[in-house]
């Protein structure tokens, strides 16, 4: 597909000269109400030393492990069920899709009230059953999982979309064989849904990685990082470095050190599906 020319101008614009220009900034000491200032590469030798970065990294990649496989799982579970041929179905497509288009913020704004440890209907509904509720948010052992529970919901449906598409996409003939050789559903689903899908199930695990390491918005809005830097992701880090402590110059360098691991993490994940992923 060729680019016409307003779009190439555009496309510098909006992208390249910002992109460079932040590039830019990351060599330089910048707090906005000054001129920038030459500092080389003193603002990633920083980052060698930043304590909090690294903490950071360690947040997020505990939270990936939790995030990733989940919402690999609970997708996929929900494209088998919503992809046999009955009444009703594309309404509950629908509704699960429904969080999808709401807001990050006023999700987690709703989410943070539910979870709430003294008034929060979840703890309400545990207790009614004799369980005591956690703190959630509140607990640093559980305020990583309170947001993976939320980033889940809100972002199972698009990925369960993207299963449904793949599932159309399995050849009939190849479930009618294995119905003739007596297969089971369990059968049927190791050794043929589960192959016929290595593609989609890379783009979705590629998709939820780049997407896990820009979590910002419910951590803010939840956790403010807490308790105890638990939840401080790499992107609330950047946030609070550039427009809280005015460091523009360190923020870019942040923001480029996390846009080159964002990037390694990709490779690495395509890689290692390369041998499954058919050509």
């Amino acid at each position: 597909m060729a680019f016409t020319a307003p779009a190439m101008v555009l496309f510098l614009v909006f992208t390249v000269l910002p992109v460079a220009g932040a590039f830019g900034l990351s060599f330089t000491t910048y707090d906005v109400l000054t001129p920038p200032s030459w500092a080389g590469l003193a603002n990633y030798g920083r980052l060698l030393e930043d304590d909090t970065f690294f903490t950071t990294l360690k947040n997020i990649l505990y939270y990936c492990a939790m995030f990733v496989p989940a919402m690999i799982a609970i997708s996929l579970v929900l494209a088998l069920a919503l992809s046999r041929r009955l009444p009703g179905m594309a309404i509950f497509r629908t509704v699960y899709f429904i969080p999808v288009v709401t807001s990050p913020v006023a999700a987690a704004t709703v989410w943070a009230w539910m979870l709430n440890s003294h008034y929060g209907p979840i703890n309400e509904v545990l207790g009614y059953f004799g369980i005591p509720g956690p703190a959630w948010v509140g607990d640093g052992s559980t305020a990583m999982v309170s947001i993976v529970i939320v980033t889940l919901w809100q972002g199972v449906g698009s990925n369960m979309l993207i299963y449904l598409a793949g599932l159309q996409n399995v050849p009939a003939h190849l479930y009618e064989a294995a119905a003739l050789d007596g297969a089971g559903r369990w059968r049927t689903f190791l050794h043929i849904t589960w192959p016929s899908l290595r593609t989609t199930t890379f783009f979705v695990t590629t998709l939820s990685l780049i997407g896990a390491f820009q979590l910002f918005d419910q951590a803010y809005v939840m956790t403010k990082g807490g308790p105890g830097n638990t939840t401080l992701t790499p992107v609330y880090q950047i946030y609070e470095t550039g427009f809280n402590r005015l460091q523009m110059g360190y923020a870019s360098a942040q923001a480029f050190t996390l846009f080159i691991i964002i990037v390694a993490v990709t490779v690495i994940n395509m890689r290692v599906n390369r041998d499954q992923v058919p050509e």
